[in-house]
């Protein structure tokens, strides 16, 4: 059943919206925000009140004799439209994620399998930027540390773009490999692994730091030769005492590295507290993928066979290749699917 009330109360609110933001009064950010946020769903709601009203035409023209069999004829494509439009309505007026439409911060370390998983580190990250690409969204490295064969020791990007985190989210967790590395001489099939973590970016209003609580330490960068090493002491490494957490930047601007080392900072702890009140709540909430815990594997990549296989939904596809080259759609489709499912699930028990 569609909840009628509700659907009322979202488009006075949209309409109420649409006018403050055409006489331009208030905090335009945020009310276009809220707009943006109610747009899709007001959407479909307006066909599905449009729809209801058609059938109820069709209905009533059973009563004239000559209009019978033209309502007869029309009512079950009708009907079948708007249990269509009832369930994309459902999806709709699931409980959103606050932080779905913000951008994010993507962390990839490299796990078990030393030289190998941090190569297979470097193969994540490219795999990712060619989405975020394909998807028209900003892909800005704010911290890299190459290994010696090119892989990656460390990866910080921040990715900008409309529903980032929203479609990446379900990305955090172990990334395991399978195949025969190029440092390997014997033919042999290796395991490794990499880790990879999706934050919603922090905002300022969302975490207060207390400047006695972290420590500012300058630096030269250091590494393997990547793009981010130079040879002043511009790099900023920036710790939390309360939690331990560092973070740091290497780009040319020390200025610029406080900016961005702190904004990092700032989204590590916001992702915290997200944790904890999650942790507070699952308990009682069962509508996720996964657990949420990042030390959890939840894919694999197996080269040899060309496939892959999300552990959590048992999701199987042979376009390894494509995948790798950023193909990443099906995959996130079907997890971001399950996730809405289990939503509808629990909101029905």
């Amino acid at each position: 059943m569609v909840p009628e009330d509700r659907l009322a109360q979202i488009i006075d609110r949209f309409e109420y919206l649409e006018a403050a933001m055409a006489e331009a009064g208030g905090d335009m950010v945020a009310l276009g925000r809220e707009y943006a946020e109610l747009r899709p769903v007001v959407e479909i709601a307006r066909q599905w009140r449009s729809l209801t009203n058609e059938i109820a035409d069709a209905q009533g023209m059973l009563d004239d004799p000559e209009m019978r069999d033209l309502a007869q004829e029309e009512l079950p494509g009708l009907e079948a439209r708007r249990e269509a439009l009832e369930a994309e309505l459902q999806i709709a007026l699931l409980p959103r994620d606050a932080a779905d439409s913000r951008p994010a911060i993507l962390e990839i370390r490299p796990g078990t399998g030393g030289e190998e998983a941090a190569l297979f580190a470097a193969d994540l990250m490219r795999m990712y930027q060619r989405y975020a690409e394909g998807q028209g969204w900003r892909f800005e490295v704010i911290e890299q540390q190459e290994s010696e064969l090119g892989g990656i020791r460390e990866l910080v990007v921040n990715v900008r773009g409309e529903g980032v985190f929203a479609r990446l989210k379900f990305e955090s967790g172990v990334h395991r490999v399978q195949r025969v590395p190029a440092t390997e001489s014997g033919g042999r099939i290796h395991t490794s692994a990499a880790t990879v973590a999706v934050l919603p970016e922090a905002e300022e209003i969302d975490v207060t730091i207390d400047p006695g609580d972290i420590r500012i330490d300058t630096m030269r960068a250091s590494g393997a030769g990547g793009q981010h090493v130079n040879t002043t002491d511009s790099a900023v490494r920036i710790t939390h005492l309360p939690t331990g957490i560092v973070v740091t930047s290497s780009e040319k601007s020390q200025h610029r590295n406080r900016e961005i080392a702190m904004q990092v900072l700032r989204t590590r702890l916001f992702d915290l507290e997200r944790s904890r009140a999650d942790s507070e709540r699952a308990g009682t909430r069962k509508a996720q993928v996964g657990s949420g815990d990042r030390s959890e594997r939840i894919r694999t990549y197996n080269f040899p066979q060309g496939r892959l296989t999300d552990h959590r939904i048992n999701l199987t596809l042979y376009k390894l290749d494509q995948v790798m080259q950023g193909d990443l759609g099906e995959v996130l489709d079907a997890l971001i699917a399950e996730d809405q499912a289990a939503k509808l699930a629990a909101l029905q028990e």
